[in-house]
């Protein structure tokens, strides 16, 4: 598939930003619900109810916006939005029709996004507005509504929330009002108006782009390579097409035809497997050809993918929180807006995957018994304690009742209970062995899942981390108690270790609740600046892609 197929598709458009300055000096209003709308004073000229009612019935365009577009002009008793009553176009409509035209350098003309009449409309104004029909001007005034209510809907908010939450994405969905965005956009004569959507989203748009340009002017074949190892001193002709690709994509910073594997191509490499999510080692094996063998094509419809769950999470998520991305393996603390430090996480395996959903977090608990699921008490403790009764006693755990009281293992019989029926809590006491380590990290939640330590350190070292059921391993939990409580002045660093290492379980609610987001990205921007590309660990991408592409 071309690419600019690929981006021909409805609801992957990209949106420029418009700015101006901002002027003072707003009138009263003028016959209008301001309980609504800004105190500015409206245009002169005025629309005809019933011409609008005829407008939205003939044009199947802007059919599933015309309850929006007919409030809109009723809040402000009619009045036009972007013509003047000496039929001038205002400075907004320009503004307007600009953001949509200068998408086409991302690759998608503005053919596919104005509606052609429009723009013939538009054009024949600019020419000249004295000979131009009343009639036209006023099929003019109002498409340019139409198609901001069309582009706004489509290209800022996204796919609905009932087919995000099909896709497994449980994050609520920021809430638009597309009437108040056009109110802010068309009210006064010089405007500044801020696209609805977040940095992430943004830094994305501008990759897009760049991948776009690339595409247009560069083409390549797979690479192979006749050996399983290639590092600093080689020489070989793959790594000549290696140094190539390398370049093209910006990690190598000159062009080297050469077959010589020299340091700078090391350091490439390490900046392509950082940026990749692969092991960062300096050399040429299969898992470095496989990444650089990705058509762009494929990376450029990865990168709309994300875009579009971009469009569904909050504009601003505010000045401090914990950001987990599934496919990158990473746990990310945000401090004044900023990224203050990340860590390794292990999340949940295929089949057993980490939910993608958001709560606050609200509560440290330190030396922490850990309550097996139901799920794994019938996989795995239950078979266990049948083939071996002495299963619990090695394993540090224990049998409860409702009420919390400790019931003597000898006195159950096993043989009668599966998973389905088990009326007992198994829980492992507090300790080095625990499965939850030495501290967890609640958010509360109806899926059960929450940060915590773990003994097996050894996973945080793999390149792919996805093997709990479903909670999420920390790499640095004691970095983490101490940045949850670091505002509390009770908590010290050595009273944080000390309660990590008793044998007591401790709770400690959090006086500042901090959101955690659990997202899944495998195309982000990051803190660098630079374009990360992560395996679809769950197929998420995959169904996504069945949505927006029909594949």
């Amino acid at each position: 598939m071309q690419v600019r197929n690929l981006l021909f598709l409805p609801g992957i458009v990209l949106i420029l930003w418009i700015s101006a300055c901002r002027q003072s000096g707003a009138k009263g209003p003028l016959g209008r619900d301001s309980t609504h709308y800004t105190g500015q004073e409206y245009l002169d000229r005025m629309l005809d109810s019933n011409a609008l009612q005829g407008f939205l019935k003939a044009d199947s365009a802007y059919h599933a916006y015309s309850d929006q577009i007919k409030n809109f002009y009723r809040k402000r008793s009619y009045h036009y939005a972007w013509i003047s009553n000496e039929g001038r176009l205002t400075e907004q409509a320009g503004n307007f029709l600009n953001m949509i035209s200068n998408d086409e350098p991302a690759g998608t003309p503005d053919s596919k996004i104005v509606n052609p009449a429009l723009r013939k409309l538009y054009d024949k104004v600019i020419q000249d507005s004295n000979r131009i029909a009343a009639r036209d001007i006023t099929t003019l005034e109002m498409m340019l509504t139409g198609q901001f209510f069309a582009y706004g809907n489509k290209e800022w908010a996204g796919m609905t929330a009932d087919t995000a939450k099909d896709l497994e994405w449980f994050i609520p969905r920021k809430k638009l009002d597309i009437e108040t965005l056009l109110d802010s956009l068309v009210q006064e004569p010089n405007n500044t108006f801020e696209e609805p959507v977040n940095r992430y989203y943004i830094t994305l748009r501008s990759a897009l782009k760049k991948l776009v340009a690339m595409e247009e002017h560069t083409h390549w074949d797979s690479i192979r390579a006749d050996k399983k190892l290639y590092k600093k001193g080689d020489s070989a002709a793959v790594v000549s097409l290696v140094k190539n690709r390398l370049y093209a994509w910006g990690d190598l910073k000159a062009p080297d035809t050469s077959g010589f594997f020299t340091p700078a191509l090391d350091t490439a490499i390490r900046k392509f497997q950082e940026r990749m999510g692969l092991a960062v080692n300096g050399t040429i094996q299969q898992p470095v050809l496989n990444a650089l063998n990705v058509s762009l094509q494929q990376r450029i419809q990865q990168i709309l993918l994300n875009m579009e769950r971009m469009r569904w999470i909050p504009v601003d998520p505010g000045k401090e929180y914990l950001l987990v991305n599934i496919p990158a393996f990473k746990l990310y603390a945000y401090e004044n807006g900023k990224l203050a430090w990340n860590c390794n996480v292990v999340v949940g395996k295929p089949g057993a995957s980490t939910v993608i959903f958001t709560r606050p977090m609200q509560f440290i608990v330190f030396s922490p018994y850990w309550n097996v699921t139901p799920s794994i008490i019938a996989h795995e403790i239950l078979p266990a304690i049948k083939r071996n009764p002495g299963y619990l006693a090695r394993q540090n755990m224990e049998v409860v009742g409702a009420s919390g009281k400790e019931i003597p293992a000898g006195s159950i019989s096993w043989g009668k209970y599966s998973g389905n029926n088990f009326p007992y809590i198994i829980r492992q006491k507090p300790g080095g062995a625990n499965a939850l380590g030495k501290v967890k990290f609640l958010f509360p939640n109806e899926y059960n899942i929450y940060l915590h330590d773990t003994p097996s350190r050894h996973l945080f070292g793999e390149t792919k981390r996805s093997f709990s059921h479903g909670c999420i391993r920390v790499g640095e939990p004691q970095h983490l108690a101490e940045w949850l409580l670091r505002n509390d002045p009770a908590w010290t660093k050595d009273k944080i270790v000390k309660a990590m290492n008793a044998a007591k379980e401790q709770f400690v609610p959090l006086k500042n609740k901090i959101p955690v987001f659990i997202g899944y990205f495998t195309a982000y921007v990051d803190s660098q600046g630079q374009l990360n590309f992560r395996d679809d660990v769950y197929g998420h991408d995959a169904r996504l892609a069945a949505q927006l592409f029909g594949k």
